[in-house]
């Protein structure tokens, strides 16, 4: 949350005449958001199944890389989606919520990449939509891709089951001593999406070319500590004990019928600064008429925020 959505949550909360909880930080049984980067040929999809194998459950793979996932099919019993351009945000959260439907326990996005950079996805868009709305101004253009990104993004973090994620990263090529001797190997370096995604995931975990080696760049559950180490069944199996270790999984509180309107209404609406204080304005009244809690007003004003370029 924000500074300013939390300090308007708590404005909200004041004039519902609300208690405000002070409670025990207490870590939860949760489910698995992890992100795996690399350079090409580097075992994103296999090290993704690998963890998979050992998270258990079923297994379904949304496949952007024309069935590239089916090459493993010895290596885990898994289903596969075959999602084809154009990648748009949309596309992947159809997908998405479609193997939620089907009640598949692990989803593997690979990659997430399409998303950002693909044929159809956000950046194409971002050109598209500034040539037909904003005269060639692709910085306008941001004010109507960035809530569809976000609500991608969202579709992972609120998804019911474990969400392993692949994203490609820009490849370099170094000269390196081996033995006495020289050779060329890979080297990944930025993650070819938005900046920030990383943010978003539980872990986050860089994978060697060599080798699949993984070093860690984020890890919350402080379970890749020390040096590098090969991705493994073993893997998927420590961060089950992981996310296993806390208390019961809460569900997700219900959400009123307005606070569903106003996000699909936030989410498609292209926001501008004059268009965000509409919004705030809209949705302090209906936390001031009880149509929204203060939790639901939070997040819708941390979503505009997101949205406003």
């Amino acid at each position: 949350m924000t500074i300013s959505a939390l300090t308007m949550a708590l404005w909200l909360v004041g004039a519902l005449g609300m208690a405000i909880e002070i409670r025990k930080a207490k870590r939860s049984a949760t489910k698995l958001r992890l992100l795996l980067t690399g350079p090409s040929g580097s075992g994103k999809t296999w090290g993704a199944l690998q963890i998979a194998k050992g998270l258990g459950g079923r297994c379904v793979v949304i496949d952007t890389e024309q069935g590239s996932s089916d090459i493993y099919d010895s290596l885990h019993s898994f289903d596969v989606v075959d999602l084809r351009p154009p990648f748009t945000p949309e596309a992947y959260i159809e997908a998405i919520r479609a193997c939620e439907e089907a009640g598949y326990e692990v989803i593997i996005v690979d990659s997430i990449s399409h998303e950002w950079s693909g044929k159809g996805g956000c950046l194409e868009l971002v050109d598209d939509i500034a040539k037909a709305q904003f005269r060639g101004n692709t910085w306008s253009a941001y004010s109507v891709i960035t809530p569809r990104h976000r609500a991608f993004i969202d579709a992972m973090l609120r998804s019911p089951a474990h969400i392993i994620a692949t994203g490609r990263a820009k490849t370099e090529t170094a000269q390196v001593e081996d033995g006495g001797r020289k050779k060329v190997v890979k080297l990944g370096m930025k993650t070819e999406t938005r900046d920030g995604a990383e943010y978003e995931f539980t872990t986050v975990i860089d994978l060697v070319h060599d080798g699949h080696f993984a070093t860690v760049s984020k890890d919350r559950t402080n379970l890749f500590v020390g040096d590098p180490k090969p991705i493994s069944v073993e893997t998927g199996k420590r961060l089950a004990a992981w996310l296993a270790a806390g208390h019961e999984i809460p569900a997700p509180p219900a959400r009123s019928a307005a606070y569903t309107r106003a996000r699909s209404a936030i989410v498609s609406t292209p926001i501008s600064e004059t268009t965000a204080d509409k919004f705030r304005t809209r949705i302090g009244a209906l936390a001031q008429d009880g149509e929204l809690t203060a939790d639901e007003a939070a997040d819708l004003l941390n979503l505009v925020g997101q949205g406003v370029q």
